[in-house]
């Protein structure tokens, strides 16, 4: 059993005995198409537990522990999370606030509110287990909206938070969702390049344990047998994922040892009160037809437009916060360090495609100007050769103001992300408000 979770922004892994998952008399929900077949556990929150072509007993998904599964995962702080005293297991404290769809580490079950299953799609909603603590339940409900379509699972998941902390934390990575197979399936092949959706070179990543990451810019990838046969996981607009594989290739069933994970990842700042949902889809078949589904159903990437009028639009925090969910208008800030970082998710654009950056905000108490990085898919790290000057007015205003990029020759070929850099003035208390971020031509 592996999990992950982000201190400092780097992936940790840890590991531990846990129960067996004993699922022989389980109660189970199908879907069946006449081409795949999904199985749900409702015994163990919903999580997907059996997913096969139509009459076949093959079934690709991992379910040797409650940890794996395909399933919902979340994480936040604090860290270690103890609620009224309870302490997590030595094992897991690192993890912090970490509620699972199946179960937590000891073998509690989640429990099941809702259930419902026309033939066509299947409705599931749970109270999920805080992973690392011996049976508490999250303050929160877990809900997946299952549907068939061909060979693809259409899935929308969506967390309800209802937390007594109301503590803003940093935002933490998100499996959305975890994706764990059976021994047969451990080829990991992706698309990493800067030329994607043009039948580029596809790459197998490392089978290795100690999961690895990269940047999907097709935003998908799967776990395939030795025949090219396994199960895709395409999420929109998630470019960072994460994934290996851990024990013996080739051979395994489902509560045997061995296992494949993917999980696309989202950092995300998770309030005590979110509202929070995502889409991802499940294509079961070759690589060829994995990979042709994702093309025919996937938007063509477009120069980020930032607006944050109803949420954060992905983007985290480092010495700063706002104030909370739901966001209204634009993101209202006050920088808790003197100098600030503000984040954006993965993305991809070309250089040449979108040379200028428009920012609108209002700034009081902070330092001009502000500093702007990014990352190229050449060059994935922030880096003061790759970042310019934006001269903002700090008189608590809101301001339109442009910069042209390409005034600083680092700023070309393929983009990945961007950070804002802020300065507190100490002598006096920061506000900012930020609308919209766009990148134009």
């Amino acid at each position: 059993m592996c999990i992950m979770y982000y201190k400092n922004m780097v992936a940790i892994y840890l590991t531990a005995p846990l129960p067996h998952l004993a699922t022989i008399h389980d109660h189970l929900g199908f879907l069946d198409n006449g081409k795949i077949r999904l199985g749900v556990n409702l015994d163990l929150g919903g999580a997907i537990t059996y997913l096969s072509k139509s009459g076949s007993d093959v079934n690709v998904v991992n379910s040797a522990d409650w940890g794996r599964q395909i399933q919902m995962s979340h994480y936040s702080g604090p860290n270690p999370f103890a609620p009224n005293g309870k302490q997590p297991t030595k094992a897991w404290e690192g993890i912090g606030w970490n509620p699972i769809q199946s179960g937590d580490s000891f073998g509690n079950r989640s429990k099941v509110l809702d259930y419902r299953n026309d033939g066509k799609s299947i409705y599931v909603k749970c109270i999920p287990m805080q992973w690392p603590l011996n049976n508490e339940p999250g303050e929160c409900t877990f809900e997946c909206w299952l549907k068939l379509e061909g060979q693809a699972v259409q899935v929308r998941s969506r967390l309800v938070n209802s937390r007594s902390d109301h503590t803003q934390y940093e935002g933490r990575g998100q499996e959305l969702p975890a994706v764990y197979t059976n021994g047969p399936w451990y080829r990991l092949m992706t698309y990493v390049g800067d030329k994607p959706f043009t039948g580029d070179t596809l790459s197998q990543r490392p089978s290795v344990f100690m999961w690895t990451g990269w940047r999907a810019t097709e935003n998908w990838a799967a776990l395939v047998d030795d025949k090219d046969f396994g199960v895709g996981i395409w999420h929109p607009g998630v470019y960072s994922f994460i994934g290996g594989f851990f024990g013996p290739t080739g051979a395994g069933g489902p509560h045997d040892s061995p296992t494949g994970y993917i999980a696309p990842v989202s950092n995300e700042i998770i309030d005590w009160n979110i509202d929070y949902d995502y889409r991802y889809t499940l294509i079961l078949g070759s690589l060829r037809e994995i990979r042709q589904y994702v093309y025919r159903h996937a938007k063509r990437p477009r120069l980020p437009v930032y607006d944050f009028a109803r949420d954060r639009q992905h983007w985290i925090y480092h010495g700063a916060v706002d104030t909370g969910w739901p966001i209204r208008h634009e993101l209202r800030m006050k920088l808790t360090a003197l100098v600030a970082q503000l984040v954006s998710p993965d993305g991809l654009w070309l250089a040449s495609d979108g040379k200028k950056l428009t920012l609108e905000g209002s700034f009081t108490g902070t330092k001009s100007p502000v500093r702007l990085y990014w990352k190229r898919a050449d060059d994935p790290t922030f880096s003061e050769s790759k970042s310019i000057a934006i001269p903002i007015q700090v008189d608590g205003k809101m301001h339109r103001v442009e910069v042209d990029l390409d005034e600083n020759c680092e700023y070309r070929g393929a983009i990945m992300g961007l950070r804002l850099d802020l300065a507190r003035n100490a002598e006096s208390a920061s506000q900012i408000e930020i609308r919209r971020i766009l990148i134009g031509r």
